[in-house]
């Protein structure tokens, strides 16, 4: 068994198909399906079973499938930290973001980008929970995430904390601040994030401790959807100040929260067992500035 019939393999039993397989890989079906052959017999074991017009793992292929993925990933990374090795930053560097935090990377790219021209960049937005999910496929070298998150597997470099304002439509006639009792009158609509806990459960807790019970009538994952919802004149919504400045705010205005302090926490978040580029590195620590 070697590399190269491992990444065979592997690109099988991802697309659970020969033809997508080779598609995939560039070459044809038939090499292909005879290199999954010879290395079943190297093995002597079946490593995956027909299952209608799919390809299932059996439980030897779930096995071998954990471990060269694990050792292709480990074989990528060797080879960028050679290349990296005694050269100017330069490549791809791959990172992910919560929309609602990116303020605190546009500038910072900024600035990067004129010191290392020649890297590039690949950014993938999603909520914290997908964005952990990323780090773990290695999709991405470090994202920025709104917490909590499950930090077991994680490094991380804490983020300011900020407090929550109201965003209301532009033309809605209300004082230069609410307190919560004023908010909880009004349809209210929250990001939610997809699976697990996050800045919906910090609002709702907030209300709760005040004995409020919120007029939530919209749940979102996406800060871009219910910005444009409060636009539109169908309810209100509290969010991260620092989440403003990642949208035009024209037909929008804030208004602070006067009697209650809700505050978001964020961070930056990376692999522990894994090798950072040389490029992820100098990004994350411009973090600590």
């Amino acid at each position: 068994m070697d590399l190269r019939q491992l990444r065979y393999f592997t690109a099988i039993a991802e697309e659970k198909q020969i033809t997508r397989a080779a598609k995939k890989l560039h070459m044809a079906q038939p090499p292909l399906s005879h290199q999954l052959k010879l290395l079943e017999q190297e093995l002597g074991v079946l490593l995956l079973e027909r299952n209608g017009k799919e390809m299932e793992l059996t439980e030897a292929g779930k096995t071998l499938y954990k471990r060269g993925k694990d050792l292709i990933e480990k074989l990528e990374e060797i080879n960028v930290e050679v290349q990296e090795t005694g050269e100017g930053l330069r490549g791809i560097l791959a990172f992910g973001t919560v929309k609602t935090c990116f303020s605190y990377l546009s500038e910072r790219i900024r600035l990067f980008r004129e010191q290392y021209p020649l890297v590039t960049y690949r950014v993938l937005e999603g909520d914290s929970y997908e964005l952990t999910k990323y780090l773990q496929e290695r999709k991405i070298e470090f994202a920025v995430v709104r917490l909590p998150v499950d930090m077991e597997n994680f490094s991380f470099l804490p983020l300011p904390k900020e407090k929550f304002v109201a965003i209301v439509p532009e033309d809605l006639e209300v004082n230069e601040s609410l307190s919560l009792k004023e908010i909880a009158k009004m349809p209210l609509m929250l990001l939610h994030r997809i699976d697990g806990t996050g800045l919906y459960e910090l609002v709702i807790e907030a209300f709760m401790k005040n004995n409020l019970k919120p007029n939530i009538v919209c749940e979102c994952a996406d800060a871009a959807i219910l910005l444009s919802l409060v636009k539109s004149g169908s309810g209100i919504t509290l969010l991260p100040e620092s989440t403003l400045s990642s949208f035009p705010l024209n037909g929008l205005k804030i208004i602070k929260v006067n009697d209650c302090v809700i505050e978001s926490k964020a961070a930056v978040i990376w692999l522990k067992d894994r090798y950072i580029s040389k490029s992820a590195k100098r990004l994350i620590k411009t973090f600590n500035v």
